[in-house]
């Protein structure tokens, strides 16, 4: 999964896209508008657990790819590039980082701090994009329905168009507008800003961390909704602690009153805004965690892991992870019957681990 790191200059998102990825990413081209790139693990502690448990060879964590383009948006009139958000467009959901913290040698470029201004702000350029793009198929659109080869599914997708896009100049996104699933098929291919998943994240003061639970519950009760996250951190002392050991990095966090894995908590974030769940499967040579979308079947779940079980599959066998770190091994868990034999119509929950069985 791609997520693309937005906001306004001087925000301080390229801290974070530092923090997040410990410093060890490709560098993106400021003239041609390329994106730094990071490939993330999302680290786990359930797999932790499962793996002192069950001790396979390896561990391997899921992945995300985190793309940090330089600049920022604009907010007094130019709007971005055209290509700026056509690479937007590309990522799987965005990470809005928003300046709320206080410094004399980084000026913001409003002038002033304020969070829910340049949460509207930034919106409001994403709405544009969007609304020009609906217009473009709106006149494709209109053009081909006075076509005599016109089809039902034209009229179907221009009445689509004009709906979306009215609702949008009223400043609904489109993740928040009623789509059915056959509406979506019509709209494939769009790219919507507005209809990506969005985590916010509050880039607060040092001074304000121990405040920080209650600044992130405020502003996600006036911003959190259908596909909108809501993370508040110090993208600053987050970078920082990169730098340490993690004893060193344990103590400091400690002397600040800091809470654990606040990256770690970010990456957990966007993995929950883009509708993905976590499966694990551990053997003797490798436990790994499988980032899948919610609601996917047992055999899609296996085909993430292998087309072929997703093609074979028999039965699963499935156990919550708590359960087997209190059971010990699978053997333990089969003799108290807590390990359960599911079919294909088994919906996995968030931290299932699972055993499939299959023949092709």
């Amino acid at each position: 999964m791609d997520l693309g790191i937005i906001g306004l200059e001087r925000s301080g998102k390229t801290t974070l896209f530092d923090a997040v990825t410990r410093g060890h990413a490709s560098a993106g081209s400021f003239a041609s508008a390329e994106p730094n790139i990071g490939v993330v693990k999302i680290q786990d502690g359930r797999l932790d657990r499962l793996s002192e448990v069950l001790k396979p060879a390896k561990i391997t964590y899921a992945e995300a790819r985190y793309l940090d383009f330089p600049g920022g948006l604009a907010v007094r009139g130019e709007g971005p590039s055209a290509a700026y958000m056509s690479s937007l467009a590309q990522c799987d959901a965005l990470v809005h980082v928003v300046r709320a913290f206080r410094s004399d040698s980084v000026p913001h470029p409003q002038d002033s701090i304020d969070p829910n201004r340049d949460i509207e702000a930034v919106n409001l350029e994403l709405a544009f994009a969007d609304v020009a793009m609906l217009k473009n198929i709106d006149t494709r659109l209109t053009t081909a329905a006075r076509s005599e080869r016109a089809g039902d599914r034209d009229s179907r997708e221009l009445g689509l168009v004009q709906r979306l896009r009215a609702a949008l100049e009223q400043e609904q996104p489109i993740r928040a507008q009623e789509i059915s699933p056959e509406e979506r098929k019509l709209t494939n291919g769009y790219q919507l800003l507005t209809d990506k998943p969005l985590l916010i994240v509050l880039n607060i003061d040092e001074a304000d961390i121990e405040q920080s639970g209650q600044i992130e519950a405020d502003s996600a009760e006036r911003w959190r909704g259908p596909g909108v996250e809501v993370a508040a951190l110090s993208s600053k002392i987050e970078q920082e602690l990169t730098e340490l050991s993690d004893e060193e990095a344990a103590e400091f966090r400690q002397d600040m009153g800091l809470e654990a894995g606040g990256i770690e908590r970010v990456l957990r974030l966007a993995h929950q805004v883009l509708g993905l769940i976590s499966i694990f499967t551990v053997g003797d040579t490798e436990g790994r965690a499988w980032s899948v979308r919610a609601g996917s079947t047992a055999p899609q779940v296996g085909g993430k892991i292998h087309s072929d079980i997703e093609r074979g599959f028999i039965r699963a066998e499935v156990i919550g992870w708590e359960e087997m770190v209190e059971s010990g091994s699978w053997s333990e868990a089969r003799k108290r019957g807590v390990l359960r034999t599911e079919g294909k119509q088994y919906i996995p929950q968030d931290g299932d681990l699972m055993h499939v069985l299959f023949n092709v």
